[in-house]
C-alpha cells in the first residue's frame, strides 16, 4: 500500500485468487483504506483472477459507493480484463491508465 496527496494505491501482484483475496480484503478494510478520498486498485502485475478475487473488488466498489469514496482499476491483463468483460462489470468499475492517473 502507497499513500499518496489523495489517494492509497494498492499494488498487487500475481493471482487474486481464493488464497490471496482474504489479504485483499483485509487491506481493503484498514482503517487507512476507508479514510482515502481515492482508492486505487493497481491490477498491472495481476495475471489472474477467480470468482473469490472478483467478490472482493466489486464489495470494494459497494463500499466505496456507500461511503462517497472513488475507487478506481488500472486495466491489468488481458485475462484480467476479459474476466471483468465477461462478468459484466467493466462498464461499473473506472479504470485509469496508471495508478497515478487522474480521476475525472
Amino acid at each position: 500500500m502507497r499513500q499518496g496527496h489523495d489517494r492509497i494505491v494498492l499494488a498487487l501482484h500475481g493471482e487474486l485468487d481464493l488464497l490471496a483475496a482474504p489479504l485483499l480484503r483485509s487491506e481493503l478494510e484498514s482503517e487507512r483504506a476507508h479514510a482515502a478520498e481515492i482508492l486505487v486498485l493497481d491490477l498491472d502485475d495481476v495475471q489472474f483472477i477467480d470468482s473469490a478475487g472478483l467478490r472482493v473488488i466489486l464489495a470494494a466498489h459497494e463500499h466505496a459507493t456507500e461511503h462517497r469514496q472513488r475507487l478506481a482499476l488500472t486495466p491489468g491483463s488481458p485475462q484480467v480484463q476479459r474476466l471483468l468483460s465477461i462478468a459484466g462489470v467493466n462498464g461499473h468499475l473506472r479504470t485509469i491508465a496508471s495508478a497515478d492517473a487522474a480521476l475525472v
